[in-house]
């Protein structure tokens, strides 16, 4: 049977198209994919070579299909296995099948509900600490702040004792690997001069002192056999159900950085784009006011203060359907499969771009307005059908409990003593691991 009667594809996009835009893909690939879309549908598909096949999709059947549905068929492709890998180690993030599935198991006890509720109090005051000096009535570039912000938090939650110089230190080793790495995935044709130029070796060096500083905080834990109410504490007492033994230190170490960078990145993109969308919606921060003083006049219990800001939640929920922080995500399929009506060979990249998901006007009415109430009442059930915030299926960010209580103890620390105002209208991002805000400007003045 011939290849092409055996399988069949979207509507695909020309090579030579796609060679021709690569300068503009590899800056900001989303108006190109924007453009793919409305010319050839919700999905198109790229043949590399005389076999090898790329789709890239928004539509929800195909997110929910390999995310969800028949997600063991599909794996994650090697940008995440192989790239992420060599820097970041063998962590949830960058690992498939049983020891995947071991890991999680594992793990997933430290990031239950309950667990979350201790660290809230904590958290409380690491937020006011560092927003107490938050500049009043000047301009100011709202990403820095968020970022210092939300590593801060992720670390001093991880590491309760920890000292700056060291969190300082991987704050950097973070930021300049995850550079490099965007430069990696998105200009394969320079690979050869990456390595001969030595800055492979460079920044596997920088990880590698990552390693060891992370090593030092683990073992100067064990040793001191303090218990401690932090993230690291709750890893450390987890244990394998059939040996009953704990993770290598090794294994820590690679979690962690996970941790850090999945719950650092994600996090301050998404305050970044959710404060620059107050600061031009003045009656959406009164309505998150006047919610945070009616919680407040009801209870003063932290935990119940967050179980009932509905509306900051809706209002989280909006910024993120049009700003979503992991903007795309990839598989590859690992036997032949019927996707919907394709029939694709295994090893096909598969690509679902949830910024245009969330934006598609056929789950979507005004796609590109903010309006927090789609996150409200009945309109949520449907909504939340076609929101992938935090990714779906099994595979679905195990720190997302922490990253939303961590964003509405922010936004309601922020709203409750300052008017945030927008210098800009538009804001501009940069699609790299996680879909960075760029340019963002805001004035705080106090109310």
């Amino acid at each position: 049977m011939s290849e092409n009667k055996r399988y069949n594809y979207p509507n695909k996009l020309s090579i030579f198209r796609f060679f021709l835009d690569a300068e503009g893909i590899r800056k900001n690939p989303i108006p190109f994919h924007n453009r793919y879309f409305d010319v050839l549908g919700d999905s198109f598909s790229i043949k590399i070579g005389k076999s090898k096949y790329i789709i890239l999709s928004r539509d929800n059947d195909i997110a929910e299909y390999i995310l969800q549905k028949n997600q063991k068929n599909y794996h994650k492709s090697k940008f995440q296995s192989v790239y992420l890998s060599k820097y970041l180690g063998k962590g949830l993030l960058t690992v498939d099948g049983e020891f995947w599935l071991k890991q999680r198991r594992l793990i997933q006890p430290a990031f239950h509900k309950q667990k979350m509720n201790q660290l809230v109090e904590n958290m409380e005051k690491i937020i006011g600490s560092e927003l107490v000096d938050l500049v009043e009535d000047k301009t100011i570039n709202l990403f820095p702040v968020m970022s210092e912000l939300a590593f801060n938090v992720v670390a001093k939650s991880l590491f309760q004792f920890s000292t700056d110089t060291k969190l300082n230190r991987i704050k950097f080793i973070i930021e300049e690997v995850q550079n490099f790495l965007i430069k990696e995935i998105r200009l394969p044709h320079k690979a050869w001069w990456f390595s001969i130029s030595g800055q492979v070796k460079k920044h596997l060096k920088l990880a590698d002192e990552s390693n060891k500083i992370i090593q030092g905080i683990i073992e100067e834990r064990i040793a001191s056999k303090n218990e401690v109410n932090d993230l690291l504490n709750m890893l450390l007492e987890t244990r394998y159900e059939d040996s009953g033994e704990g993770m290598s230190v090794e294994q820590l170490i690679d979690e962690i950085k996970i941790l850090f960078i999945a719950g650092h990145e994600t996090t301050a993109n998404a305050l970044t784009f959710t404060l620059h969308l107050l600061g031009n919606n003045a009656d959406v921060q009164q309505k998150i006011f006047d919610e945070i003083i009616k919680i407040e006049s009801e209870t003063d219990n932290i935990v119940e203060q967050l179980q009932r800001m509905t509306y900051i939640n809706a209002v989280l929920n909006e910024s993120m359907r049009l700003y979503p922080p992991a903007w795309i995500t990839d598989r590859e399929n690992v036997e032949d499969d019927n996707l919907l009506h394709f029939n694709i060979k295994k090893g096909t990249l598969i690509g679902v771009s949830f910024y245009e998901l969330h934006r598609n006007p056929k789950y979507w009415e005004n796609p590109n307005e903010f309006i927090p109430e789609r996150f409200l009442g009945e309109q949520k059930k449907k909504s939340l059908q076609y929101f992938y915030p935090f990714g779906a299926g099994p595979r679905m960010c195990i720190g997302t409990g922490f990253a939303i209580y961590e964003m509405c103890l922010t936004l309601s620390y922020i709203v409750k003593k300052y008017k945030i105002k927008s210098t800009k209208a538009d804001i501009q991002f940069n699609p790299l691991i996680t879909l960075k805000p760029v340019g963002a400007e805001v004035t705080f003045s106090k109310r």
